[in-house]
């Protein structure tokens, strides 16, 4: 099937599909002018690289959950690590976004919001409170 069949089928872009060929986590079947030629596994495997990037797996966490998948005699530790660090990492954005969900709640309490042109946040991002900023001059 062309490029646009396998779109279709596994819910994926053609240009996305393009790229993952380009960068080789998958590789279709060439037809004997060029063009390209997927099968039901190479559908299969688009579907497969199309939840690992929705659960947020990078391209290479992904090379890397392909190539095992694709190895029956892999252990499932290799591929639970991959998964126990993806899960860390998320903690860690997770920790970080509310962190900055803080700092922005009390910035947006310290502001008036009123017609005066001082503005804590706008303060804050240029590092220092109008105050601080008298003070170094």
């Amino acid at each position: 099937m062309n490029v646009g069949d396998a779109a279709e089928r596994s819910g994926l872009p053609a240009k996305t599909i393009r790229y993952y060929e380009e960068i080789g986590l998958i590789r279709p079947a060439r037809t004997g002018n060029g063009y390209r030629d997927y099968s039901g596994d190479d559908i299969h495997r688009l579907a497969f690289l199309r939840r690992a990037r929705n659960l947020g797996f990078s391209i290479d966490d992904c090379r890397q959950l392909m190539a095992l998948y694709q190895d029956r005699d892999r252990a499932s530790h290799d591929v639970r690590e991959i998964a126990a660090a993806h899960v860390r990492a998320i903690e860690e954005k997770v920790r970080e976004l509310q962190s900055m969900r803080s700092t922005l709640q009390t910035l947006i309490q310290a502001c008036h919001g009123d017609e005066r042109p001082d503005c804590p946040i706008l303060d804050d991002m240029a590092g220092g409170t109008a105050d601080e900023k008298a003070l170094q001059a």
